[in-house]
């Protein structure tokens, strides 16, 4: 068995090299593919970090009635820090939400003014509250709306917020089943090539495999070689796609750090190359090797 899976391997090998511009019209038809399927990868992690960096700015405030007792206040922030929906809960008394609202005109001597003439503070204490995941704020909100809480609560911005968060909600979906998606036809693409030039090969050695069969070799040994043969095409793609996609990945990191400032995909990359090759190395096997096996099994049917 060692003896017969050596030699399987050997002609596999042997073929890939003796093949020549075939092995290199599948490897660089792969190579596309690759690319295509690492650019899938960077931008999902491209998109998640954005995602993240949106959803750290989208909250919903909930403020309350002047008149609301801030032990109140305080209970219904620690009741909604126990929900496994929230993120995060920030509480501002109506003495921070004052101080906040002079810093933010301090440059404004007309505004500056008239605050500084107030006898007492008209500002609301409110909630800001962020959720594990936007399509989680409608609960949120929902949770104001019992009775006990509608004689403390002035009003929820989760309305205002409500087209912005349902538009984040959308993308994130959107692109995740984009990428599957084109994941899907890439693989399919990739597969159809390497299938076609298999069958090419096999007609190049159709010879060989017929003294082969002649002289009573198994289905198995005629059609180890040319699997073998995708294994190794798929490898070397592999390889390639990550070392030309190095460069690509270092030019573009500038680009999205100017859009968002704590991205750095460059790093990313590197940090996880080993992940990266390794998705990459799997993804071309098994397109080679079954699109080989299926090539030549239909050709054994014949």
């Amino acid at each position: 068995m060692i003896t017969v899976i050596s030699r399987i391997i050997k002609y596999g090998v042997k073929n890939f090299w003796r093949n020549g511009w075939l092995s290199a019209t599948t490897v660089a038809i792969m190579i596309l593919a690759l690319l295509v399927s690492m650019g899938l990868m960077l931008f999902s992690f491209v998109t998640s970090q954005a995602i993240a960096s949106i959803q750290d700015k989208i909250d919903i405030s909930v403020y309350f009635k002047t008149n609301a007792p801030e032990d109140e206040i305080l209970n219904v922030k620690s009741s909604l820090e126990n929900m496994s929906e929230v993120k995060s809960v920030e509480y501002i008394s109506s003495d921070q939400a004052l101080e906040i609202f002079k810093s933010r005109h301090s440059d404004d001597p007309t505004i500056s003014q008239a605050v500084n003439e107030l006898t007492s503070n008209p500002l609301e204490a409110s909630l800001n509250i962020k959720a594990q995941n936007p399509n989680q704020y409608a609960a949120i909100a929902d949770y104001f709306k019992s009775p006990d809480l509608g004689r403390f609560v002035d009003s929820v911005s989760y309305t205002k917020n409500q087209v912005a968060i349902d538009r984040l909600s959308a993308i994130v979906q959107n692109a995740s089943r984009g990428g599957i998606a084109l994941s899907f036809v890439i693989a399919l693409v990739a597969g159809l090539v390497v299938f076609n030039t298999i069958r090419l090969a096999i007609y190049s050695n159709r010879d060989e495999i017929g003294i082969m069969r002649a002289v009573g070799a198994s289905n198995g040994l005629v059609r180890g070689p040319f699997v073998v043969e995708g294994i190794v095409g798929g490898v070397v793609a592999a390889i390639l796609s990550v070392i030309i996609s190095a460069p690509m990945v270092y030019s573009a990191t500038p680009y999205l750090n100017s859009f968002i400032p704590e991205l750095d995909v460059f790093k990313y990359f590197t940090s996880h190359i080993f992940q990266l090759t390794m998705y990459q190395i799997l993804f071309a096997v098994v397109i080679g090797a079954l699109s080989s096996f299926i090539a030549v099994r239909r050709y054994l049917k014949n």
